[in-house]
């Protein structure tokens, strides 16, 4: 059965293989991006800016006037920034903020009046490995993903009654280019910060996992096969096995514990 599937962040990554593949079934396709690039002429696109209210609301009313309804939801946009929280910029932090959590909010605001209307619909919230654990030098993008967590989970309730389905990703390193986009906003630090080193040593980390991560369609055939769910579960996690496991075994050790085998994993000291 066509579904008319909204997915936010579509020029590139997840949400452009995703967008692809989805359109490739059939399915009624709106991907929205922030500014002009290249993308597949099967998917209709959308100008969207998840910090400006009444670009999502266009966006959803033009999807809204020539489809008439809203089955999937794919909230899939965010941005990273990296750097240790005493000094990241400011507005950095709300920056990613406003996007990663509150442009999340005011999309899924904007589609609910629309899928109640149906009685049925689902979401799905991009969250992250890092939505489940904190990372370090990244804790803004965690403190991000851990909000979508909170709301997701609460929505799911809240919802229960119109027969709207929440259901929240949390991906593990895929070799996208967040890695890029994250160099983009690293926090200004150098040899005379105190945090210089273990950042230093953390980002290396991070970008050798990334680098070394599945491609981005491999979980995009994955949100395909959640998007044609008639019942998709609350939640799937998308990693190496090491990450996967690894939000099991957090919950099994003492918060020092779980600080310490993080600290050996990025090379923190």
């Amino acid at each position: 059965m066509k579904k008319v599937i909204l997915i936010t962040g579509v020029s590139t990554g997840f949400g452009k293989e995703t967008a692809s593949l989805l359109a490739e079934r059939g399915h009624a396709v709106y991907g929205t991006i922030r500014n002009p690039i290249d993308t597949d002429p099967k998917v209709n696109i959308l100008k969207m800016d998840l910090t400006n209210e009444d670009s999502i609301k266009a966006a959803v009313e033009t999807v809204i006037s020539k489809e008439g309804r809203i089955d999937v939801l794919i909230n899939n946009a965010g941005m990273h920034i990296g750097g240790p929280a005493e000094n990241s910029p400011m507005d950095q932090v709300e920056l990613i903020m406003d996007t990663n959590f509150l442009g999340l909010v005011r999309v899924t605001r904007a589609v609910l009046p629309h899928m109640r209307k149906e009685q049925s619909g689902t979401i799905i919230n991009f969250s992250s490995i890092g939505g489940l654990m904190g990372l370090p030098f990244q804790p803004y993008y965690s403190a991000a993903k851990f909000a979508i967590e909170g709301f997701s989970e609460a929505l799911r309730i809240e919802l229960l009654q119109f027969n709207i389905k929440i259901v929240v990703i949390n991906p593990g390193d895929f070799n996208t280019n967040n890695t890029n986009n994250r160099r983009k906003f690293l926090a200004p630090t150098n040899e005379n910060d105190p945090y210089y080193k273990n950042f230093q040593s953390a980002l290396a980390s991070m970008e050798k996992d990334e680098t070394n991560g599945w491609k981005p369609v491999v979980l995009a055939r994955k949100l395909v096969k959640i998007a044609e769910c008639k019942n998709p579960a609350g939640r799937y996690k998308i990693g190496s096995f090491i990450q996967r496991i690894s939000v099991t075994v957090k919950g099994l050790v003492s918060a020092k514990a779980w600080s310490k085998i993080l600290a050996m994993f990025y090379n923190i000291k």
